[in-house]
């Protein structure tokens, strides 16, 4: 039952440079950086292939008893290792560095973007995937920036440069000792891929044995309920069993990696003793440059598999490329027309009276017309809409659940725009106003509200963040919070926790009320707005958002009778059409679908007898 929690990994690709194309340009401004890395790499490499150099000068001077020239080696050899270390910090210094902004500039402007794209996005995106790519696939690509580039100037030219040295010295065993590097190439490879992809597995099934065991807890008393302990014992052992299996499978690579390696390795030991011994008597080398020959055997290793590593790193890394690269380019659907930011630009903003925009800067009617919308184009959800509001009423939405009430709402809010028809803001078309600036004056409390970590106060002042302590004050006696919000230990400086957890639902929506109240906002949008206030706390705040409507637009979605009955006008929305609109009163005696709903739903058989 817990398929879903696992990471979202794409299997190895082909490499295809053009996947990199849009998040290599992120290195650009630090290209002098990786150039001054590159450089030190090949610094580091020259300085690694000298100190064995430096040694086969001290065993060619023992073996021919030249103490000289034995010592003279000494201080060589501690400059050697002076500069080595002193240019191995500098680069993973500049590396790490260079690669936490890389990583950092490319959060933000992922970041950045998500911002700016509208909630449709969101809707076909579960949270996870988005928040993989401001984590992990940014860390890959910052990675493999940073890291990889050190890695593979470092090993090209670690090998390079030992492929000189060693064929300057004597052709055939350097024939010997390169000859091993295609072979260490190959089984690198293919070992970091087994290990990579067995570790994907292992972390996959992990994740699922963590769903598993944290759904048993949590279900415990449903499961013990049901008498289903055996089956969910099954469950469990199938899926541990399974990562036990894929855990021993990749400790069997990581165990064989090293061994294959090694007795690759041998082999060019094997090779350079068996011929440079024969050499050494003929005297074409001496006793220092076998040892040079055999220490070079075993150091290429190195850099092959450094590279092997690197190489498998980039190939994974093209999935979170092309996945970067996708929600950088998505341009959002609903943001200002060229028309809207063109009278932006001209607007010098000095008449009093009007918006940025260079419209009225006020909203006093909405009107929609003929408005049909689906969240997929072939399925409408609304069908030829059409409503007229002016100004100070409150309009009231009922009906089935499905129907239509939230994305009429949502129309209006901007959050999504009409498939067909148009919303109009005193007689012009809301997508000829500055999106910014219609929506600031939007005042939107939802059924599930979210609160930011952080203080009550803070909460509140989110809807104006240049609000002082006594506007927070007055925003939050208006919606009768002010009561609870002086009964917690630290006032308005109560920490709410991550979403508003130490709070209960209906303290998490007075909240949300007098954070929107502190906007002051031309058009409220309650969706639900109550449904979680228990009875007396809807009666205290009843008489606020009344206050706080009146001479304001509103649209007010609700299941409790006292939220609408005093609505200047109540639609029933069924199946994405309004089939009744009118007071409460006209309603009931229609006796339709709302009478029925009003029945049913909305009041108790004592509170239908009041009315």
């Amino acid at each position: 039952m817990a398929d879903g929690y696992y990471e979202d990994e794409a299997p190895l690709q082909g490499f295809r440079l053009s996947s990199f194309r849009r998040v290599l340009a992120f290195g650009r401004p630090y290209l002098g950086v990786f150039v001054l890395v590159i450089v030190i790499a090949l610094v580091v490499a020259g300085f690694e292939i000298g100190l064995p150099l430096v040694f086969a000068q001290v065993i060619d001077a023992a073996d021919t008893g030249d103490a000289e020239r034995a010592w003279l080696m000494m201080p060589i050899y501690a400059f050697l290792v002076a500069v080595l270390v002193a240019a191995i910090m500098a680069f993973i210094n500049l590396v790490g560095g260079v690669s936490a902004r890389v990583a950092h500039d490319i959060r933000r402007d992922s970041f950045d973007r998500l911002q700016d794209l509208e909630f449709g996005y969101f809707d076909v995106r579960p949270t996870g995937w988005l928040m993989s790519r401001l984590t992990s696939d940014c860390n890959k690509i910052a990675r493999i920036m940073g890291w990889a580039t050190l890695d593979l100037a470092w090993g090209s030219a670690t090998i390079l440069v030992v492929a000189v040295v060693l064929f300057l010295n004597d052709f055939v065993l350097a024939s010997i000792v390169m000859g091993t590097v295609p072979l260490l190439a190959v089984a690198g490879r293919w070992f970091q891929v087994r290990l990579l992809e067995t570790a994907r597995l292992v972390r996959k099934t992990n994740s699922r044995v963590t769903a598993t065991y944290n759904e048993s807890i949590l279900g415990v008393r449903t499961t013990k309920t049901l008498v289903q302990e055996d089956n969910n014992a099954r469950d469990f052992e199938a899926v541990s069993a399974r990562m036990m299996n894929e855990s021993m499978a990749h400790a069997l690579y990581g165990a064989a990696f090293m061994p294959t390696i090694g007795v690759i390795c041998s082999l060019g030991v094997a090779g350079a003793l068996w011929f440079g011994g024969d050499h050494v008597i003929a005297g074409v080398i001496t006793i220092g440059i076998l040892s040079m020959f055999m220490h070079f055997a075993t150091f290429l290793q190195e850099p092959v598999k450094e590279m092997a590593r690197q190489l498998t790193m980039i190939q994974s890394a093209q999935a979170s490329a092309e996945r970067i690269t996708d929600l950088l380019e998505t341009e959002p659907k609903i943001r200002d027309s060229e028309a809207v930011l063109e009278r932006i630009a001209a607007y010098g903003g000095d008449e009093p009276g009007l918006a940025c925009d260079g419209l009225p800067n006020h909203i006093r009617r909405v009107r929609f017309e003929g408005v049909t919308f689906g969240y997929k184009p072939d399925r409408p959800v609304l069908h030829d809409f059409s409503l007229a509001v002016e100004p100070g009423q409150t309009i009231a939405l009922v009906g089935p659940t499905g129907g239509g009430k939230s994305t009429i709402v949502s129309l209006l809010c901007r959050f999504y725009e009409p498939t067909h028809g148009r919303i109009l803001i005193d007689e012009h078309d809301v997508q000829d106003r500055s999106l910014s600036w219609y929506q600031s004056r939007l005042g939107i409390v939802l059924q599930q509200p979210h609160l930011f970590t952080g203080t009550v106060a803070e909460n509140i002042r989110y809807g104006r963040l240049d609000a002082s302590d006594d506007a927070v004050a007055e925003a939050a006696a208006l919606v009768r919070a002010d009561a609870f919000i002086d009964r917690l230990k630290d006032g308005y400086q109560t920490q709410v926790g991550s979403g508003g957890v130490l709070l209960s639902t209906g303290q998490k929506q007075l909240i949300a009320l007098a954070r929107a109240v502190i906007a002051d906002p031309e058009i409220f949008v309650m969706d639900e707005a109550t449904s979680s206030v228990d009875t007396e706390t809807e009666r205290l705040i009843q008489d606020a958002i009344e206050r706080v409507l009146e001479k304001r637009i509103a649209f007010v979605i609700a299941h409790r009778l006292s939220t609408i009955r005093s609505a200047d006008r109540i639609l029933v929305i069924q199946n994405g059409r309004m089939t009744e609109s009118g007071r409460h009163e006209e309603l009931l005696g229609q006796n339709g679908h709302y009478a029925q709903l009003y029945r049913d739903h909305l009041v108790s058989w004592d509170e239908m007898q009041r009315a």
